[in-house]
């Protein structure tokens, strides 16, 4: 029963799912592009980049570039939504409580709301125009053939 989690198909409404569709592309487009401008910059920035966690600036921006480009990837078309959330949600967390912590909210709040409006999406799961939602469906399907 894992792949319930996995690949859960709430909301079934079609106006909660294209809202929640919208979300995924709007909000992972934006994310996705400070990942491919990381990705663009990555000798300059494997240099100087923050290393919150103590495994070196080309390891952090390498974990920043798969949070922000890959898993944004995975977030708009919904492959394993919220596997691929996980990391999205902490690099925002690093970013407003660690990296950005003393600085006025005003410089942070971008992470801050980014990091809440994953969390909600979290909550919510991709919806029904996902493909956790055809994969679900179809493991449903088989299960019942079976």
């Amino acid at each position: 029963m894992f792949y319930k989690y996995l690949f859960p198909v709430r909301p079934d409404q079609t106006s909660e799912s294209l809202f929640l569709l919208a979300m995924r592309i709007v909000f992972g487009l934006l994310l996705m592009n400070h990942g491919i401008q990381k990705w663009s910059n990555f000798h300059e920035l494997s240099a100087t980049f923050a290393d919150p966690l103590g495994v070196g600036s080309t390891v952090s921006v390498s974990l920043a570039i798969f949070a922000e480009l890959f898993c944004s990837m995975a977030f708009i078309v919904g492959f394993l939504f919220r596997l691929a959330i996980i990391p999205m949600t902490f690099t925002m967390a690093m970013a407003f409580f660690v990296i950005h912590s003393g600085d006025p909210f005003f410089d942070k709040e971008l992470p801050f709301v980014y990091m809440i409006l994953y969390i909600m999406l979290f909550i919510s799961g991709p919806g029904k125009y996902s493909v956790d939602y055809l994969l679900r469906t179809t493991l449903d399907r088989t299960r019942q053939t079976s």
